[in-house]
């Protein structure tokens, strides 16, 4: 089930990441579906993409990672 908008996205995606994360996350979740056609797996390569940009600091907020 592809995300359209990320007002669709699960609640924890929705609750916790700024909004760029939650762009990178609908992107990455909506091609991996594609691919993969197993949407388990979609969410794990979402969360991957997310990671490679984002991190959680020491209050446990998501944000940007040095550098980028």
């Amino acid at each position: 089930m592809p995300y359209q908008k990320i007002t669709e996205l699960p609640k924890g995606v929705k609750n916790n990441l700024p909004r760029h994360a939650q762009e990178i996350y609908k992107e990455a979740f909506n091609s991996a579906e594609e691919r993969y056609d197993e949407e388990s797996r979609a969410h794990r390569v979402a969360w991957s993409a997310v990671e490679q940009k984002y991190e959680k600091n020491d209050k446990g907020n998501w944000v940007k990672k040095n550098g980028d």
